[in-house]
């Protein structure tokens, strides 16, 4: 079981910059896909970015350039950078984890495990 806990949401201005992590319990962060995803008021959650237990990474076109996932093994932690900032970003972003998802299924909803979600407001 992985217990999935995302911080450092909040309220940022348009073009601003906002750094959001998501810490995991368990022994076998390293080998776990992780992905970040986001859910607008009246939408579906959507994909935003991945990386793989290798340092592989995957971003929906929206956030390319302008958003970066990481990762620190070390402190069972993966982080998304945000900067220049868009209204259309704003939503609860959530991180989820996966132990046997290859970078091409990065994309797909279906992780096995799902933090609480945080969230990002972008004032205009």
């Amino acid at each position: 079981q992985v217990q999935l806990v995302e911080s450092g949401g909040g309220l940022v201005q348009a073009g601003g910059s906002v750094r959001l992590s998501c810490v995991a319990s368990g022994r076998t962060f390293s080998a776990y896909a992780m992905g970040w995803f986001r859910q607008a008021p009246g939408k579906e959650r959507a994909f935003v970015a991945a990386i793989s237990w290798s340092g592989g990474t995957d971003y929906a076109d929206s956030v390319k350039g302008r958003f970066t996932i990481s990762r620190d093994n070390a402190k069972n932690t993966v982080y998304l950078q945000m900067n220049s900032l868009k209204p259309e970003d704003a939503g609860v972003y959530y991180c989820a984890a996966d132990a046997d998802r290859p970078l091409e299924h990065a994309r797909r909803s279906d992780y096995d495990y799902w933090g609480q979600g945080t969230q990002v407001t972008v004032s205009s």
